[in-house]
Protein backbone atom coordinates (compact mmCIF):
# COMPACT_ATOMS: atom_id res chain seq x y z
CA UNK A 1 0.00 0.00 0.00
CA UNK A 2 0.69 3.95 0.09
CA UNK A 3 2.85 6.04 2.43
CA UNK A 4 2.13 9.71 1.60
CA UNK A 5 -0.49 9.96 -0.57
CA UNK A 6 -1.59 13.56 -2.22
CA UNK A 7 -5.73 14.03 -2.21
CA UNK A 8 -5.95 17.41 -4.64
CA UNK A 9 -9.84 17.94 -4.02
CA UNK A 10 -12.00 20.98 -5.65
CA UNK A 11 -14.91 22.14 -3.60
CA UNK A 12 -17.46 21.76 -6.89
CA UNK A 13 -18.96 18.75 -7.27
CA UNK A 14 -20.37 19.24 -10.27
CA UNK A 15 -18.45 16.21 -11.69
CA UNK A 16 -20.57 13.82 -9.44
CA UNK A 17 -17.63 12.62 -7.10
CA UNK A 18 -17.58 14.17 -3.50
CA UNK A 19 -14.31 15.04 -1.38
CA UNK A 20 -15.44 12.21 1.06
CA UNK A 21 -15.37 9.36 -1.16
CA UNK A 22 -11.98 10.56 -2.83
CA UNK A 23 -10.59 10.71 0.35
CA UNK A 24 -12.44 7.73 1.95
CA UNK A 25 -10.26 6.04 -1.32
CA UNK A 26 -7.19 7.42 0.02
CA UNK A 27 -7.46 6.15 3.61
CA UNK A 28 -7.95 2.74 2.02
CA UNK A 29 -4.83 2.70 0.00
CA UNK A 30 -3.00 4.24 3.01
CA UNK A 31 -0.54 1.99 5.31
CA UNK A 32 -0.71 2.40 8.71
CA UNK A 33 1.36 5.80 10.00
CA UNK A 34 0.77 7.11 6.36
CA UNK A 35 0.57 10.86 5.49
CA UNK A 36 -2.37 12.06 3.58
CA UNK A 37 -1.89 15.46 2.15
CA UNK A 38 -4.95 17.43 1.13
CA UNK A 39 -4.28 20.21 -1.49
CA UNK A 40 -6.49 22.56 -3.14
CA UNK A 41 -4.69 24.97 -5.48
CA UNK A 42 -6.15 28.50 -5.70
CA UNK A 43 -5.93 29.27 -9.45
CA UNK A 44 -5.02 33.25 -10.25
CA UNK A 45 -7.46 35.27 -10.55
CA UNK A 46 -6.37 37.29 -13.98
CA UNK A 47 -5.75 41.38 -13.19
CA UNK A 48 -8.80 42.42 -15.32
CA UNK A 49 -11.07 40.25 -12.75
CA UNK A 50 -9.76 41.42 -9.73
CA UNK A 51 -9.70 44.95 -10.32
CA UNK A 52 -13.73 44.64 -10.47
CA UNK A 53 -13.54 42.42 -6.74
CA UNK A 54 -13.36 44.23 -3.17
CA UNK A 55 -9.92 44.47 -2.57
CA UNK A 56 -10.40 41.63 0.46
CA UNK A 57 -12.48 39.08 -1.45
CA UNK A 58 -8.98 37.27 -2.59
CA UNK A 59 -7.67 37.25 1.04
CA UNK A 60 -11.26 36.17 2.75
CA UNK A 61 -11.91 34.14 0.15
CA UNK A 62 -8.36 32.19 0.48
CA UNK A 63 -8.98 32.08 4.57
CA UNK A 64 -12.12 30.01 3.93
CA UNK A 65 -10.63 27.80 1.60
CA UNK A 66 -7.64 26.89 4.12
CA UNK A 67 -10.17 26.36 6.81
CA UNK A 68 -12.28 24.31 4.59
CA UNK A 69 -9.15 22.23 3.72
CA UNK A 70 -7.88 22.21 7.28
CA UNK A 71 -11.67 20.60 8.28
CA UNK A 72 -11.23 18.18 5.87
CA UNK A 73 -7.84 16.89 7.04
CA UNK A 74 -8.65 16.77 10.48
CA UNK A 75 -11.07 14.27 9.72
CA UNK A 76 -8.40 12.11 8.12
CA UNK A 77 -6.10 10.10 10.17
CA UNK A 78 -2.21 11.53 8.91
CA UNK A 79 -4.40 14.43 7.31
CA UNK A 80 -2.01 17.22 6.34
CA UNK A 81 -3.81 20.44 4.63
CA UNK A 82 -1.79 22.27 1.91
CA UNK A 83 -3.76 25.58 0.14
CA UNK A 84 -0.92 26.88 -2.74
CA UNK A 85 -1.78 29.05 -5.52
CA UNK A 86 -1.13 28.43 -9.26
CA UNK A 87 -2.28 26.38 -12.17
CA UNK A 88 -3.99 23.16 -10.52
CA UNK A 89 -2.51 20.74 -12.96
CA UNK A 90 0.81 22.21 -12.66
CA UNK A 91 0.70 22.36 -8.76
CA UNK A 92 -0.36 18.68 -8.59
CA UNK A 93 2.97 17.93 -10.65
CA UNK A 94 4.99 20.06 -8.77
CA UNK A 95 3.89 18.55 -5.42
CA UNK A 96 4.24 15.46 -6.14
CA UNK A 97 8.13 15.69 -7.52
CA UNK A 98 8.88 17.83 -4.62
CA UNK A 99 8.09 15.98 -1.64
CA UNK A 100 8.03 11.95 -2.93
CA UNK A 101 4.45 11.33 -3.44
CA UNK A 102 4.10 7.97 -3.99
CA UNK A 103 -0.04 7.94 -4.82
CA UNK A 104 -2.32 10.66 -5.98
CA UNK A 105 -6.18 9.82 -5.44
CA UNK A 106 -8.15 12.62 -7.19
CA UNK A 107 -11.67 13.22 -8.85
CA UNK A 108 -12.41 13.17 -12.37
CA UNK A 109 -15.60 14.19 -14.50
CA UNK A 110 -16.51 11.99 -17.62
CA UNK A 111 -14.65 14.07 -20.31
CA UNK A 112 -16.83 15.40 -22.90
CA UNK A 113 -15.57 17.67 -26.38
CA UNK A 114 -13.90 20.23 -24.11
CA UNK A 115 -11.53 18.36 -22.66
CA UNK A 116 -10.34 17.18 -26.52
CA UNK A 117 -9.44 21.33 -26.79
CA UNK A 118 -8.25 21.98 -23.30
CA UNK A 119 -7.66 18.77 -20.98
CA UNK A 120 -8.47 17.79 -17.80
CA UNK A 121 -6.56 18.42 -14.58
CA UNK A 122 -6.81 14.74 -14.11
CA UNK A 123 -5.87 14.15 -17.40
CA UNK A 124 -2.77 15.93 -16.80
CA UNK A 125 -1.83 14.62 -14.03
CA UNK A 126 -2.10 11.09 -15.40
CA UNK A 127 0.77 11.77 -18.17
CA UNK A 128 2.85 13.56 -16.12
CA UNK A 129 3.59 12.34 -12.75
CA UNK A 130 5.69 9.33 -12.16
CA UNK A 131 3.90 7.60 -9.32
CA UNK A 132 0.60 5.70 -9.60
CA UNK A 133 -2.67 7.87 -9.43
CA UNK A 134 -5.90 6.52 -8.24
CA UNK A 135 -9.00 8.60 -10.53
CA UNK A 136 -12.16 8.54 -8.73
CA UNK A 137 -15.57 8.79 -11.05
Amino acid sequence: MYRNILVPVVFDEAGGVSVAKVLEVAQRLAVEGATITVLHVVEEVPGYIASYLPTEYIAETRKHLEKRVAQLAEGVPGGVPVVVSGHAARSIVERVERHGVDLVVMASHRPGMQDLLIGSVAAHVVRHVTCAVHVVR
